[in-house]
């Protein structure tokens, strides 16, 4: 339906819908983890390497293709996790949200320092291609919509097939007594290991996604204030299907470009106004309204 409706769609709405599928990515891999009881504040790392790994496809080896800079940004960000993932798969709590933090401001610091990447400015990335072919103009952003479109429904099916498995059912146990997982002959180190690097991937895809879109990368992709979004992002939408994270996603895309239009200088208030009534009135999200309505009505 939106693929059929995007055409008549206006270039600005294309562009919110787009990255709010980018962002909803990053979202749907946070809900992975929240659903294990870890909270990712450093998970504009992946969303960062994924961005830069598609500008690097097209500055250093001419790549524009948008499919190819998602595939780039997956397979960067989850190398990336695997290797940083047996760290932080021994750790919990704070300490998991504290050290993720941590490993991103240190990507931040890195690419601020590095003036082949263009340093605080960053740097702009080819034009977009689709196989090979560059859409006209009046037609690029749909053809990254439509991008965006079937590669988040195939990732999100992909989490709904994994949700299902005995490793991703894993998930409640760890965040309730992970001893008794432990005792029960699951490794709970190595669940959050593949949640971790599940995530990353997802983050990497996003991040590749969004910098096809806005045609611009810079190292405030990997700022604290961009991790915080994605878990406002997640807050809001709720971990109860994987169509939340977009739907949260979307919202939030909605809120923050009508919040700053009507107030440039205040636009925050707004959001962490929304954030505080969904807290109180919705402690599980937005999703949770679908479900009761369902219960009540099935």
């Amino acid at each position: 339906m939106l693929l059929a409706a995007g055409p008549f769609i206006p270039q600005w709405a294309i562009f919110i819908i787009t990255i709010a599928f980018a962002k909803g990515l990053v979202a749907l891999g946070l809900m992975l983890l929240l659903r294990a009881g870890l909270i990712s504040f450093g998970q504009a790392l992946y969303y960062c390497l994924g961005a830069y790994a598609a500008g690097a496809l097209g500055r250093f080896m001419g790549i524009s293709d948008v499919l190819a800079q998602m595939l780039a940004g997956a397979l960067v960000a989850g190398f990336a996790a695997f290797i940083l993932g047996f760290l932080l798969a021994k750790y919990r709590g704070i300490f998991f949200g504290l050290l993720s933090l941590a490993l991103s401001m240190i990507l931040y610091g890195l690419l601020v320092k590095n003036e082949a990447l263009g340093s605080t400015d960053g740097f702009n990335i080819l034009p977009s291609t689709l196989f090979g072919v560059r859409p006209g103009p009046e037609w690029v952003r749909y053809a990254v919509l439509a991008s965006a479109a079937i590669v988040s429904l195939l990732l999100a099916l992909a989490v709904h097939r994994y949700l299902a498995t005995p490793l991703g059912r894993l998930a409640p146990a760890i965040k309730d007594n992970e001893i008794r997982v432990e005792y029960m002959g699951a490794s709970a180190r190595r669940a959050v290991h593949v949640k971790y690097v599940i995530a990353a991937v997802l983050a990497g895809v996003g991040g590749a996604l969004a910098a096809t879109t806005v045609g611009h990368i810079d190292p405030e992709m990997a700022f604290w204030t961009t991790s915080g979004e994605f878990i406002f992002i997640t807050i809001l939408a709720g971990t109860g299907s994987v169509v939340a994270p977009f739907a949260g996603a979307l919202i939030y895309g909605v809120i923050h470009t009508t919040a700053y239009d009507l107030s440039p200088n205040t636009w925050q208030m707004s959001l962490g106004l929304a954030l505080l009534l969904i807290i109180v009135f919705l402690p599980e999200g937005l999703w949770s309204m679908f479900r009761r309505r369902y219960a009540r009505h099935p």
